[in-house]
C-alpha cells in the first residue's frame, strides 16, 4: 500500500518534470502538489496585519492600480516596497473561506492594488460587496503570505 502511495505522490512530479517551467505560473497545480507532497508554496513570507475593504467604501474603485478590475476575495492591496506589485500570494489563513459564488477559498491572492493607508507589514483584502460572512473568522491581526510567483495581464476571478 505505502508503495502505490508513494507512486501516487511521485506520479506528477514525473508528469512536470518535462514541464517543470509551467508549474511557475500555476498556483492552483502548486496547491495540488502541496496536498500531495504535504508541504506548502515557499518564497518570500510575510506576517502581515489585514484590514478589509468592500465595493461601495469611500475611494475604492472599480480598478486596482494595475487598471484592472478588482476581484472579490482575490484582489489584495500592498505596500509594493515590501511586496512588490503582480505577486501572487498564498495566505494560508484565508484556505477554507466562502467565496462569492459559493465555492471555497485556495489561498491564492493578487497584489494588484496599493493604498495610502498600506504601508509596511499591514495588506488589504478586497471583499467585493461588503464583507459578509466570508471574512469575518480571519484573525486580521497576524496573517501569514508567502510570495509563490507572478502574474501577467490582469487576475482573473
Amino acid at each position: 500500500m505505502r508503495r502505490r502511495l508513494a507512486a501516487l505522490a511521485a506520479l506528477p512530479l514525473l508528469v512536470l518534470g518535462s514541464n517543470a517551467h509551467a508549474a511557475n505560473n500555476d498556483p492552483l497545480g502548486d496547491l495540488i502538489m502541496s496536498v500531495v507532497t504535504g508541504t506548502l508554496p515557499t518564497g518570500p513570507v510575510y506576517k502581515l496585519k489585514a484590514t478589509l475593504y468592500h465595493a461601495g467604501a469611500k475611494g475604492v474603485g472599480a480598478l486596482d492600480a494595475l487598471g484592472c478590475k478588482v476581484v472579490a476575495m482575490r484582489t489584495v492591496a500592498v505596500d509594493p516596497r515590501l511586496i512588490p506589485e503582480r505577486s501572487i500570494l498564498f495566505i494560508k489563513e484565508t484556505v477554507g473561506l466562502k467565496m462569492p459564488d459559493g465555492s471555497r477559498h485556495d489561498g491564492y491572492w493578487y497584489a494588484s492594488d496599493k493604498g495610502g493607508a498600506i504601508k509596511g507589514q499591514r495588506i488589504d483584502l478586497y471583499t467585493g460587496r461588503g464583507v459578509g460572512p466570508r471574512a469575518e473568522a480571519l484573525n486580521l491581526e497576524k496573517l501569514t503570505a508567502v510570495r509563490v510567483g507572478e502574474f501577467k495581464g490582469c487576475p482573473q476571478g
